[in-house]
């Protein structure tokens, strides 16, 4: 019956009806385990983030527990791990920095009320289904932004490394600052920082090998050994920390971090900053959003499984909410969580909630732990972990494949560096999408022939084919709209003026055309009048579908002084005059 109601489908609204009617006890062994070993992983790597984006150690705690419950309830993934990540840490220290905050709990509360305005704009986008909001980023951009953060990030830690007071959120700043403080190097974090950085980069080079050749250690489990390597860095230099009492050293070390339950409810005192925090909001949303999506889909790819995009921005979006509301900052699904999430056997989104009660007990009764806990040792924790982000490869493969691609790589890394991550994303992005202009505007217009013995027609500059001097066949290999129609509409015409007097048909092949916009409707209508006015005729061919019905819906198929041919060949086979074949040598 027409207007019937529609049964809502709650499996696809809330995913965990769908994966949770199914849940057995070889699912939840599964689960468990991996939640134990992403707790282990998580635990310092939260921390470290905080740190990162200028937050107390243990908001990165509390970033990390409802998040994934949320995203349990909502997501679509069955291995993601949501919480903070090093770039989107990076982009929330840039977006507070600004704001001028004197106290550590107006800081705390500006970072939720971003993590609640993300969530709010991830969420309507969701509901909007709006997934399709990610392909405006390129993949130079996303590249070239990446690496940038990658090499900032890194460069923001050194000051942790060997003890000195820097700040900054550009190269410029950062090198300026480190440089004028160098002289209050502490030897002591040096050394912590340089015997962090050594052990790490052994664990995440080495040990899964050493462990694979020396005591017969499955790859999996290697792996994941590698993968958790960075507890095993924290404990022990927490220990050395405490038996040699570095604070009194001048080793700067975590101090005391509250334990207890993450505090419920909204951000006070910063109602009036959210002006300032709609854009970072934005640009955090969109950046965590593509690399959260990016990672589900590699994952759920190796098991043949399917992400909702649309639904993955209401997850996402959910769990900054949660996010914000329990006095943590943005979060988004991490790779190097998620992949271990994925290694360790997790098979439905419970893990995640497992892994949210590690932490809410880690949070609990494990801080007092992490009070002789170097700093050095998370920042080189960040530092380890974002060496495989920068690929400055990236910029010699675009150079040689697209130097439009190039352009767009080279302005998003060295205006990320230069000024910072909002203004080297936005660049990007503008780059982007002017490049795409740029090349749409100048569409490829393709003199075709027959290729002998075929139906197919290809460039007479690339192929021997058949042509006739009385019939004129243009490929356009572009959709037409406003940019392009007039640059299309010159060049068809100055190409007719060259055998205006031979000239009898001219042939439009349309098959590249997915579009053509009431623009280029109008210079159709032009060149049609402007042919007949030379005695040429137009014509059309392979037109698809959607275009046909919008023409349809103009006069522009009765004024058409020609047919519109259902193929190239019957147009060419129906108009040609000359019964001898005419090659036209290939350039």
């Amino acid at each position: 019956m027409t207007g019937a109601w529609k049964k809502p489908d709650w499996g696809r609204v809330l995913p965990i009806l769908d994966w949770g009617s199914r849940y057995d006890r070889t699912d939840l062994t599964g689960d468990i385990t991996a939640a134990v070993i992403v707790t282990i992983m998580l635990i310092p790597q939260s921390l470290a983030y905080a740190l990162l984006a200028g937050l107390p150690a243990e908001v990165g705690l509390y970033a990390s527990i409802l998040p994934l419950v949320f995203y349990a309830v909502f997501g679509t993934s069955r291995v993601l791990a949501v919480g903070p990540v090093a770039v989107v840490s990076l982009m929330t220290a840039s977006a507070l920095a600004p704001l001028g905050l004197t106290s550590v709990t107006e800081y705390i509360a500006a970072a939720g009320m971003l993590a609640l305005l993300s969530g709010l704009m991830l969420l309507g986008m969701g509901v909007l289904r709006l997934g399709v909001i990610a392909n405006f980023l390129s993949h130079p951009v996303i590249a070239g932004f990446i690496t940038a953060s990658g090499l900032l990030i890194a460069l923001s830690q050194v000051k942790h490394l060997i003890g000195i007071e820097a700040h900054g959120h550009n190269l410029p700043e950062l090198l300026w600052s480190m440089a004028s403080h160098l002289n209050q190097i502490n030897l002591f974090t040096l050394m912590v920082g340089a015997v962090a950085l050594a052990m790490l980069y052994w664990i995440r080079t080495s040990l899964s090998p050493f462990l694979q050749t020396r005591f017969g250690v499955s790859a999996n489990a290697a792996g994941t050994a590698a993968r958790v390597g960075p507890v095993f860095a924290v404990i022990g230099t927490a220990l050395v920390s405490w038996l040699l009492d570095l604070p009194s050293l001048g080793v700067a070390v975590v101090g005391d971090v509250p334990a207890g339950l993450p505090p419920l409810g909204l951000p006070t005192g910063v109602w009036d900053r959210i002006p300032d925090l709609l854009l970072p909001a934005a640009l955090i949303s969109i950046i965590g959003y593509v690399e959260s999506v990016s990672v589900a889909q590699t994952l759920a790819s190796k098991k043949r499984q399917k992400i909702d995009a649309n639904q993955e921005l209401v997850a996402l979006g959910a769990s900054n909410l949660s996010a914000g509301l329990s006095g943590g900052y943005p979060v988004t699904g991490g790779f190097a969580r998620s992949v271990v999430n994925f290694d360790a056997g997790a098979r439905t989104p419970a893990a995640g909630a497992f892994t949210a009660i590690g932490l809410l007990f880690a949070a609990m009764y494990l801080t007092p732990l992490l009070y002789f806990l170097p700093k050095a040792t998370l920042a080189a924790t960040i530092v380890i972990a974002v060496l495989s982000l920068v690929d400055l490869r990236v910029l010699s493969h675009a150079w040689g494949y697209s130097k439009a691609d190039f352009a767009a790589v080279a302005t998003t890394v060295s205006l990320t560096l230069a000024f910072g991550v909002e203004i080297g994303v936005a660049a990007g992005v503008l780059v982007s999408l002017f490049l795409f202009v740029r090349k749409t505007s100048r569409p490829h217009v393709a003199e075709v022939g027959l290729v002998p013995g075929t139906q197919h027609f290809r460039n007479i500059l690339r192929h021997k084919v058949v042509t006739d001097p009385t019939v004129l066949t243009l490929r356009i290999d572009e959709s037409l709209y406003f940019a392009n129609a007039r640059r299309m509409e010159d060049m068809i015409l100055a190409r007719v003026l060259k055998d205006k007097d031979s000239l009898k048909h001219v042939i439009l092949m349309c098959s590249a055309v997915n579009e053509i916009d009431l623009s280029a409707l109008e210079s159709l209508e032009t060149i049609n009048h402007r042919l007949e006015n030379m005695d040429v005729t137009l014509h059309l061919s392979e037109v698809k579908g959607p275009v046909m019905d919008r023409l349809k819906r103009s006069a522009f198929l009765e004024e058409i002084t020609g047919q519109v041919f259902l193929s190239q060949f019957d147009a060419f086979h129906s108009l040609r005059e000359n019964p001898e074949p005419s090659s036209g040598e290939a350039a």
